[in-house]
């Protein structure tokens, strides 16, 4: 029965350590943080600004700038694999595809020179050989569920014509875009405010269906 429990486990993080190096300082952003994410489970952590959760994130997803920052001990294991043993290349192709991360502030993670609609396609484009038609369809469809009204007009629009909550739901579009198992979601009580409510099990904020059967990791 452990034996096939263990092959629940989608995401399990073991004894991480990430340093930070000055000349004379040496910053323990995350000291020893151990957890785990199921197959169909929400994870939340939680704790005050400083804590060491988004170097947490930034961990996973292979973004620790090497110097100044340092992972000085630990495992992340995605599938079974260590991701911190995986090369560059390796990691891209984890990033956006299989794991997805949803910024806190959207002004700031979208880019100003691209539409929405472009960097939405980007992801799918690069995860995915798909015709430019049907990415664009898919964009389309995307901005739809997650609650963005003429969304064959909106896709080309740029972030600064957004409001606050649209821009938002752009990124939970980008996420979703290449069907991910696992979502990783920065600041769970900053998402979009939504016409309805589901369980927790249900879509995200208007978000499609599946939306609610993607593991998730959320940093409060």
């Amino acid at each position: 029965m452990a034996e096939a429990n263990d092959r629940d486990i989608l995401l399990s993080v073991q004894d991480l350590r990430v340093y930070f190096r000055g000349d004379e300082t040496l910053a323990k952003a995350v000291d020893g943080v151990s957890f785990e994410v199921r197959k169909g489970e929400t994870v939340c952590i939680v704790g005050e600004s400083g804590c060491g959760k988004t170097v947490t994130a930034m961990a996973i997803l292979g973004l620790i700038p090497q110097p100044p920052g340092e992972i000085v001990s630990g495992r992340i294991l995605f599938n079974g694999r260590d991701l911190l043993h995986l090369r560059e290349e390796e990691l891209r192709a984890i990033r956006g595809n299989h794991i997805s991360m949803v910024f806190q502030e959207p002004m700031t993670s979208l880019n100003p020179v691209f539409t929405i609609g472009d960097q939405i396609k980007e992801a799918i484009a690069v995860h995915e050989r798909l015709a430019e038609k049907e990415i664009e369809e898919r964009c389309i469809g995307l901005l739809r569920d997650v609650g963005i009204p003429s969304a064959g007009e909106r896709i080309r629009d740029y972030p600064h014509q957004l409001s606050g909550g649209q821009r938002q739901r752009v990124m939970i579009a980008m996420a979703l875009a290449c069907n991910p198992d696992l979502g990783d979601r920065r600041r769970a009580h900053n998402r979009p405010r939504c016409d309805h409510t589901e369980t927790d099990s249900g879509s995200l904020c208007g978000a499609p269906k599946q939306a609610g059967d993607v593991p998730s990791l959320y940093f409060s």
